[in-house]
């Protein structure tokens, strides 16, 4: 397992290392640029999502990004004109980098701006995110379903951060997501209705590995163990049961709710990051999970390796080669 994690999901050694390089290189531009321009409304940048937290997994052609970004723009209240504020956020990046790029490199997609490094190929997506000078880089992200929430990119970080240290759960709790994430990608070929956000995925994985699953701690280090477990809650609570975390907020604080899915953000106790999910993509979600638990406890049960080979790439597809 941890083989097949190494070569078939894991982002190579060497292109994550251009990632941040590239993030860092925007994110240096960009200050020196702010530093000769006091009055800029672009205020800072902030590495995020997967790539920033080390749970990035390799990239299929067309899909997505290779790493985002969020910039924070100085705003007097949350009310702009979201698709006046893209323009104006693609004009500054191309003004950030100068003559070195086409303007046909910026390009404006749902809710950010994504730069095409010809170079290397990567692509970063640029959100904006709207400052009104709240502390620990808190600011409004606008969603994909149009709603601006609050958030805050550096708390995220620190979260996870937290999780994945090596005096907590080490390196193998964030491995454990990026083989979540490859299992839900592989789902989601076969079945294009089944909604799982990599950002619940993690959330999921925090939560077990505080509170455990069925009196055992979650085993980040035992791969087929871990996976068995994450699958074993979502088809026993079938999500119904709200997840909340007390890192920055008191339990107290998150409104009760009638949402299916209920798996409050760290960071927000107003931001449920499964709100939009149906009663129909809970039970989809966990109809999958129950589906690939039936194919993990016959791999471990089956009397060849082959057999159990066979279990274990009805969740990760093909390229599986053995555990």
């Amino acid at each position: 397992m941890a083989d097949f994690a190494e070569n078939r999901v894991n982002v190579p050694s060497a292109e994550a290392k251009e990632r941040r390089r590239q993030v860092r290189h925007l994110r240096e531009r960009l200050e020196a640029y702010i530093a000769d321009h006091s009055d800029y409304n672009l205020v800072k940048l902030r590495a995020s999502g997967s790539t920033a937290k080390h749970t990035a997994i390799r990239r299929r052609r067309g899909e997505g990004s290779d790493a985002d970004v969020a910039a924070y723009v100085r705003v007097a209240d949350t009310d702009v004109d979201e698709a006046g504020l893209l323009e104006w956020l693609r004009d500054r990046c191309i003004e950030v980098y100068g003559k070195t790029k086409v303007a046909e490199d910026f390009v404006i997609s749902q809710h950010a701006v994504g730069i095409t490094l010809r170079g290397s190929g990567l692509k970063i997506d640029v959100a904006p995110v709207l400052y009104t000078g709240e502390s620990d880089d808190k600011g409004h992200l606008i969603t994909r379903q149009g709603e601006k929430v609050l958030t805050s990119v550096t708390l995220h970080l620190r979260f996870i951060e937290k999780r994945k240290h090596p005096d907590a759960a080490g390196p193998g709790y964030t491995e454990l997501i990026r083989l979540l994430k490859a299992w839900i990608r592989e789902g989601k070929r076969n079945d294009p209705d089944l909604r799982c956000k990599s950002f619940l995925l993690e959330l999921l994985v925090a939560h077990l590995w505080e509170h455990g699953w069925n009196g055992e701690l979650l085993q980040v280090n035992d791969y087929p163990r871990a996976i068995e477990q994450v699958l074993a809650y979502i088809a026993v609570t079938g999500l119904k049961t709200p997840i909340v975390f007390t890192d920055y907020y008191e339990a107290d604080a998150v409104a009760s709710s009638s949402d299916p899915i209920q798996v409050w953000d760290p960071v927000n106790p107003d931001n449920n990051v499964a709100s939009s999910y149906t009663e129909y993509d809970r039970q989809r979600l966990v109809d999958h999970a129950n589906t690939a638990l039936e194919a993990v406890a016959w791999a471990a049960g089956a009397p060849t390796k082959g057999e159990a080979n066979d279990a274990w790439r009805e969740l990760f597809g093909p390229s599986f080669q053995g555990a």
